[in-house]
C-alpha cells in the first residue's frame, strides 16, 4: 500500500516539475527575454535534468526541486548588484551648481497598460509626487478607453496611442498648457505606433517617447536603429536648433555595463543591449545631449528602472536602467538632480524624475 501511495506522489511530483517547466518557456517565449537569456535557458534546462534524474527521491524536499536553483549555478550570470551609493531619493533640497533651488519636477513612467496601472492605484502616485508634468510610455489603451482616474485635477491630458489595440501608446499630463503639442515625428512610417509626443514650452521642448523594441529573436533590430533611431535623432536636432530639448522615456537600450545587471550574458544577443541599439544612444549623446543620471551619478551602481517580473527580478535587483532623462547641453546649469523612483510600484517599470531650476 504504502508503495503505491509513495509511486502516485512521485508522478503528481512530476507533473508539477512539468508544469513548471512550461510555464517558463510560455513566459520566454512571450518575449521575456530581458530576464531568460541564452544563458538562463542553459540553467533551467539542467534544473529540469536534475528533477527527472531524482525522481525517485523528489519527495524528500517538500518545497520541490523544481524551486532550486543548480547546484553548479555560475556566479557571472546573475551577480549580486552592488548597492546604491547615493540615496537619490531624497532631494527635496536639490540646486543647481550655481546655487539655485528646483522650481519644476518632470516625471516619467512607463506604466505597462494605463488600466492595469489604474488598478494598482498607480495614479495616486500622481497625486502623491506632484509633478509640474509626468509623462507615460507604453498606456496599451485607445483614448475612447481611458479609464475616468486618467482625468486628473490640475493637469491638461495629451494622449497618442497605436493604431494596433493595446499595444504601446505614449501620454503628457501637464500643469501648464504647452504653447503647442506634436503627436509623432510627422513620418508615416514610424507614427502608427503611437510612440512619441512633442510638448513645446516657454523654454524648452519636451518629447516623450517609448522607443521601439527589438524583439524576441531581434526580428527588429535593423527597424529600430537603422530607421527610428536615425529618424528620431534628426527630428530631436531639428527641434534644439530652435531651443533646448528634454527628452523622456523607455529608450530601450542600456547604454553601458553598469546599466545592467549581466551585461556579459546579454551583450549582442538580448534586445536592449546589443552594439547597434548602444551606438544609437550614443550617436545622440555625441550630438550634444547628456544622460541626466550619469552625469550626476557616474559610478552608481544598481541603479535600474525595469526588472521582469519574472524570477523575482525585482526583490533581487536584477534589472536594465532602460528609462531616461536626456537633456541638451544648455539645460545643465538649470539641472538640480535626476531620480529613480525604485520604491515605486505599478510597473515592471519604476518612474524616473528631473529636477529642474529654471
Amino acid at each position: 500500500m504504502m508503495s503505491a501511495i509513495s509511486t502516485k506522489l512521485a508522478k503528481f511530483r512530476l507533473g508539477s516539475v512539468s508544469a513548471w517547466w512550461e510555464h517558463l518557456m510560455h513566459n520566454y517565449q512571450r518575449g521575456n527575454q530581458h530576464f531568460m537569456n541564452g544563458s538562463h535557458i542553459e540553467l533551467l534546462l539542467a534544473s529540469r535534468n536534475k528533477q527527472t534524474h531524482e525522481k525517485k527521491i523528489c519527495l524528500v524536499n517538500k518545497e520541490g526541486d523544481s524551486s532550486e536553483e543548480p547546484k553548479k549555478k555560475s556566479k557571472k550570470e546573475e551577480p549580486e548588484a552592488s548597492a546604491p551609493s547615493t540615496d537619490w531619493t531624497a532631494s527635496s533640497d536639490a540646486k543647481s551648481k550655481d546655487g539655485r533651488p528646483w522650481n519644476m519636477k518632470i516625471v516619467s513612467w512607463n506604466i505597462n497598460g494605463i488600466r492595469a496601472w489604474i488598478k494598482k492605484n498607480g495614479h495616486e502616485y500622481v497625486r502623491k509626487e506632484n509633478p509640474d508634468i509626468i509623462c507615460f510610455q507604453e498606456i496599451k489603451c485607445a483614448e475612447d478607453k481611458l479609464p475616468p482616474e486618467c482625468s486628473i485635477p490640475d493637469y491638461y491630458p495629451y494622449w497618442l496611442t497605436a493604431d494596433k489595440e493595446g499595444y504601446a501608446g505614449t501620454g503628457i499630463l501637464s500643469k501648464t498648457k504647452p504653447l503647442s503639442i506634436k503627436y509623432g515625428l510627422g513620418i508615416e512610417e514610424h507614427d502608427n505606433e503611437g510612440r512619441a509626443i512633442t510638448a513645446e514650452y516657454e523654454k524648452f521642448y519636451l518629447v516623450t517617447s517609448y522607443v521601439p523594441n527589438s524583439g524576441r529573436g531581434l526580428v527588429r533590430l535593423n527597424y529600430r536603429t537603422k530607421e527610428w533611431d536615425e529618424a528620431f535623432r534628426e527630428y530631436l536636432l531639428g527641434l534644439e536648433e530652435k531651443k533646448p530639448v528634454i527628452l523622456c522615456g523607455d529608450l530601450n537600450v542600456a547604454h553601458k555595463a553598469i546599466d545592467l545587471a549581466n551585461p556579459k550574458s546579454n551583450y549582442n544577443k538580448t534586445p536592449g543591449y546589443t552594439q547597434a541599439e548602444i551606438d544609437g544612444l550614443s550617436k545622440l549623446l555625441d550630438k550634444g545631449f547628456v544622460d541626466s543620471f550619469r552625469h550626476l551619478y557616474p559610478d552608481v551602481t544598481g541603479a535600474y528602472s525595469f526588472w521582469t517580473y519574472m524570477g523575482n527580478a525585482r526583490s533581487k535587483n536584477v534589472g536594465w536602467r532602460l528609462d531616461y532623462f536626456l537633456i541638451s547641453k544648455k539645460l545643465l546649469p538649470s539641472l538640480c538632480d535626476s531620480l529613480i523612483r525604485k520604491e515605486v510600484m505599478g510597473s515592471d517599470h519604476c518612474p524616473i524624475a528631473l529636477l529642474l531650476a529654471v
